[in-house]
């Protein structure tokens, strides 16, 4: 993988209210449309929307033109990502006016790290926008849309993580719907590394960790959903510090422990980690877990130490290829990923070599690859020496195909093994089922529905250009052979 695809979808799981009682009670339900864009946390955070909605009388729907309420999840990393927004606001309108024609109402909201880099551009800019809701504030939406039925432009973009995280404990007072098997669970936010590339720290804030009792709990409500596999999300989230009951701060090591004891959670994973928090405990949990997956995105971002510095990474190539000897010497199994950017100003051609050299020599399963683009608001969009457009677009296509030989080398050497596959879908195909590896790879097969949510031995027969495809292995059930991971006979 080379580039990271940007996230564009609906959000359609919903959640339900233990009560009777409440503002719905007896009413029609009113849908919600949830556009996502961006990354993991963001997804995440569309399912808590709809969470937070559903004792409202919301109920999710994937048809835009049925939506009482549109909300757009917004991502800021991404170049122009906020005249995408303005464009999508465009057609929304649209779809706005035809309703209002028939008599029906649509509420319209963006949210997310647009709206809470906008704030108030973007009410001035799209009147059809009612309400503007940073990522810290989602959690108030029922409030914020009682005022925006009252005619008021609502701009909530405070930095109220805690807030924030305090009301997502109240969803053990909410019958979560059964949920597709591997899921994202939020556990950090904000990132204080302030690399000079990113607009994180100005969108998300400083990092907060929330609190051991409510990850524990939402996890466990997650497995007796049907989740199999969980994905602890963060900005910076080996930097994880949450309280403990007894008021001991824990790191993301000790987190990994205590969930991997949750009786039906067979799977774990994290991202986004930074090399300068990957601590002794964090490496053990790699050795130690038998539910912790081999496979690690460690973004590096360049193998040049002048880069490095100029980007305030506060680490050397020295010290990572260091680190990526004690990651693998816990678990050689693990499957390495990475972040690149090229072109960062002044970047020569030294440098960019530096940075192939690193890729040459630690190997990625896979890798995100970017050209840098400025981010108002940042340090690095004021540098001199900026790199010219087309000189970024040759080294970028250079380190896309060395990363590509190694992803497609990794694969292939997955070519007549037996490893435990989460199926998590059905395929294109009639009869196919899709799932991941443990080395996040996508792997089709034939078998039949009911094995959906199931976790099964499967042998790697064929390598695409995407994908693994696979075939199950008789009497064989994953999840009581997890010990294997073995090569078939070559």
């Amino acid at each position: 993988m080379t580039s990271r695809p940007e996230q564009d979808q609906e959000t359609t799981g919903t959640a339900v209210s233990d009560k009777d009682a409440g503002p719905s009670a007896g009413a029609a339900a009113r849908k919600v449309f949830v556009r996502t864009y961006g990354c993991q946390m963001n997804v995440y955070d569309s399912e808590r929307m709809t969470d937070v909605l559903g004792p409202e009388g919301y109920e999710a729907t994937s048809t835009l033109e049925d939506a009482d309420l549109v909300i757009l999840n917004t991502c800021h990393i991404r170049e122009k990502a906020a005249e995408k927004v303005y464009s999508e606001l465009g057609r929304i309108r649209k779809v706005k006016e035809a309703r209002a024609k028939s008599g029906k109402d649509m509420m319209v909201g963006v949210a997310g790290c647009v709206a809470q880099a906008e704030g108030e551009e973007i009410s001035r800019r799209a009147p059809i926008v009612d309400l503007v809701v940073g990522p810290q504030s989602y959690h108030q939406l029922p409030g914020l849309l009682d005022k925006a039925r009252k005619g008021t432009k609502v701009v909530e973009t405070e930095f109220d993580i805690d807030a924030k995280f305090g009301h997502l404990s109240e969803r053990a007072q909410t019958r979560v719907l059964k949920r597709a098997p591997s899921a994202f669970l939020t556990v950090q936010e904000g990132c204080d590394k302030f690399c000079t590339f990113c607009v994180v720290p100005y969108t998300r804030g400083a990092e907060v960790s929330r609190p051991v009792e409510q990850i524990v709990s939402e996890a466990e409500r997650m497995a007796a959903a049907g989740v199999r596999e969980v994905t602890l999300l963060g900005q910076n989230v080996n930097a994880y510090h949450g309280e403990a009951a007894d008021g001991a701060s824990w790191g993301l090591g000790r987190l990994l422990r205590r969930l991997s004891e949750i009786d039906g959670l067979d799977r774990l994973r994290y991202t986004t980690s930074h090399p300068r928090d990957m601590d002794d405990d964090l490496i053990g949990a790699h050795r130690d877990l038998k539910s912790l997956m081999p496979y690690l995105h460690l973004p590096v971002q360049s193998g040049s130490d002048k880069i490095l510095k100029a980007m305030n990474r506060r680490h050397t190539r020295d010290e990572y290829f260091r680190l990526i000897d004690r990651i693998r010497d816990a678990s050689p199994e693990i499957a390495l990923s990475g972040d690149f950017i090229v072109g960062f100003p002044d970047e020569t051609d030294r440098d960019f070599e530096d940075t192939m050299d690193l890729i040459r020599r630690v190997g990625y399963g896979s890798a995100f690859s970017f050209k840098y683009s400025q981010r108002p608001g940042t340090p690095g969009a004021t540098m001199e020496n900026q790199v010219p457009e087309e000189v970024k677009s040759a080294r970028l296509a250079e380190l896309q195909a060395l990363v590509s030989a190694q992803q497609k080398a990794f694969n292939e050497s997955r070519l007549g093994m037996v490893c435990d596959v989460l199926l998590e879908k059905t395929g294109r195909n009639e009869g196919q089922l899709v799932g991941k590896s443990p080395w996040l790879q996508p792997v089709q097969l034939d078998a039949p529905e009911a094995l959906i949510g199931s976790i099964q031995a499967v042998e790697i027969v064929k390598i695409g250009s995407n994908s693994l495809f696979g075939q199950l292995i008789d009497g064989h059930n994953g999840r009581e052979n997890a010990e294997t991971v073995t090569a078939a006979t070559a």
